[in-house]
């Protein structure tokens, strides 16, 4: 085999993300008693949160500050009078149930059976543990390393040197890195020196100057490079 272990990230890879958010956020703002909040606030708080997402890459933040921080500027910017920690503790519980994968994920990860497969995610580890432990991917992992475990986030080299050390990994030509963000998957296997697959399912154009290793469309297509 030319790899032997595949790192995988989870949002928009394996897991569909915008499904999860919007689903999980529709129940908190029910429970917050605003059954149609969506329709007014997911475009901002979408944009809020891309932006902390991005400073979390390049570490102008931390995953603890970034959690109710989103929500605070949210209900800052629509002079909402909600409790932005509460708000975001119920969000990530809902999170955390909300199971909704990315087409062909079962397959792929079914065919790689033979390879040491592990989770690097930038997410909060109780919400990946419960959702990748209530899907049916529950027994397909190795390992699932978060950034709030290791202490780093993608693309910073220490969270691999942290999946390596763990795992005890030597051989760096032996790992590939499969996830849909440039500047996170690909650009943090990039500066380590792996071996990256870019997960683009849109066919997005490539304008970052970020050149991976391989490209997909269909995560079953991943097989055919391995």
């Amino acid at each position: 085999m030319k790899y032997e272990m595949i790192l995988f990230d989870v949002d928009d890879t394996l897991f569909d993300f915008g499904m999860t958010e919007k689903e999980a956020l529709q129940k908190t703002f029910e429970a917050y008693g605003m059954s149609d909040a969506l329709t007014y606030y997911l475009p901002s708080y979408k944009e809020i949160s891309s932006v902390l997402w991005r400073d979390l890459e390049q570490g102008r933040t931390n995953l603890a500050e970034l959690g109710a921080e989103r929500f605070k500027r949210l209900f800052l910017a629509h002079h909402l009078e909600i409790d932005a920690t509460a708000f975001n503790r119920d969000y990530l519980l809902n999170l955390g149930r909300e199971i909704h994968l990315t087409e062909g994920a079962v397959d792929l990860c079914d065919q790689l059976s033979a390879y040491r497969l592990v989770i690097i995610t930038n997410g909060f580890t109780e919400v990946q543990k419960s959702r990748i432990g209530g899907s049916p991917l529950c027994h397909s992992f190795e390992y699932l390393v978060t950034s709030e475990e290791a202490g780093f986030q993608k693309p910073d080299t220490r969270i691999f040197d942290y999946v390596f050390s763990k795992l005890q990994i030597t051989d760096k030509k032996k790992v590939l890195i499969v996830g849909d963000s440039l500047t996170s998957d690909i650009q943090g296997g990039i500066n380590y020196g792996i071996d990256t697959c870019w997960f683009n399912p849109n066919r997005k154009e490539n304008k970052l100057g970020i050149h991976p290793t391989y490209e997909i469309s269909k995560l079953i297509d991943l097989v055919k490079y391995l």
